[in-house]
């Protein structure tokens, strides 16, 4: 499969745009098996972002799916990935845009408690109705919410009983733990002016190793681009039951709105309601 290299118009906030994906030629498998005796391989260090190598991408199983788009399981340049391809919404365009484009936000970024994005292209295969492709680092199919409420919600899709099993108590040893991952990842994201405005369980991933990484970043805003758009923009994406009541006001994006959503999970983690 040939490498093509085409250039791409500037993206609805403006930032850079990606090379784009080949897509395989007729005959060739989209998914392929997964290996039965995976090996522990590490991405190139000096890897670039924007540009996506389609030899060496396998698509593997599908993770889930979300409003904007759907997460497979794949492995890339040897290691497991997660891979997210953003669909259009016919409904509302401009929305997934943003959505894509605020994914990148974390683009370059590198934190221990921050979900890493790999690379990105917006291309798209003519038989999918997609946006774009952005390749992130495998964190696991485990959340924060699967820990606090147990994972039946997924067992039915999965079709695992080890996954059927309900919530289990969270000593408040673990919800400190958790809450210093957290915080860790927030305040490093602060600190490069980027606000998640979608801080909930469901978006917080627990490693093998027990940590937690922040991800989806389809809601997440710099504060110089939110200050630029005004307070309408606080309209947009979120859910609900952790969005900062000034938000919900259509007031000013702050970095305290994702304080306002820790406290919510934080709760949740100590109670284990919703």
């Amino acid at each position: 499969v040939s490498r093509l290299h085409l250039e791409f118009s500037p993206s609805v906030n403006s930032r850079p745009c990606s090379s784009p994906l080949v897509f395989p030629t007729k005959g060739e498998k989209l998914f392929c098996e997964e290996d039965p005796s995976p090996r522990v391989c590490r991405l190139p260090a000096r890897l670039a972002w924007c540009s996506i190598d389609w030899d060496q991408l396998r698509l593997l199983h599908p993770l889930g799916a979300g409003g904007f788009g759907s997460v497979y399981k794949a492995i890339y340049c040897g290691a497991t990935v997660a891979v997210k391809q953003v669909k259009k919404c016919n409904k509302n365009r401009l929305a997934s845009r943003q959505s894509f484009w605020a994914e990148l936000n974390v683009t370059h970024l590198h934190h221990n408690n921050v979900v890493r994005v790999i690379a990105a292209s917006t291309c798209a295969p003519s038989t999918q109705d997609t946006l774009g492709t952005i390749i992130m680092e495998y964190v696991g199919d485990s959340t924060l919410h699967h820990v606090i409420y147990g994972t039946d919600c997924i067992a039915a899709a999965m079709k695992d009983d080890e996954l059927s099993r309900g919530p289990v108590f969270i000593s408040i040893t673990q919800v400190v733990r958790y809450s210093q991952d957290i915080v860790a990842g927030l305040v490093f994201l602060h600190s490069q002016l980027i606000v998640h405005l979608d801080l909930k369980p469901a978006n917080i991933f627990i490693t093998q190793q027990n940590i937690c990484k922040i991800g989806d970043f389809g809601c997440s805003q710099k504060l110089k681009d939110a200050a630029s758009s005004g307070p309408q923009f606080c309209q947009q994406g979120g859910t609900y039951t952790h969005r900062a009541p000034e938000l919900l006001k259509g007031e000013r994006i702050t970095l305290k709105a994702d304080i306002y959503s820790f406290a919510i999970t934080l709760w949740q983690m100590v109670t284990q309601k919703q």
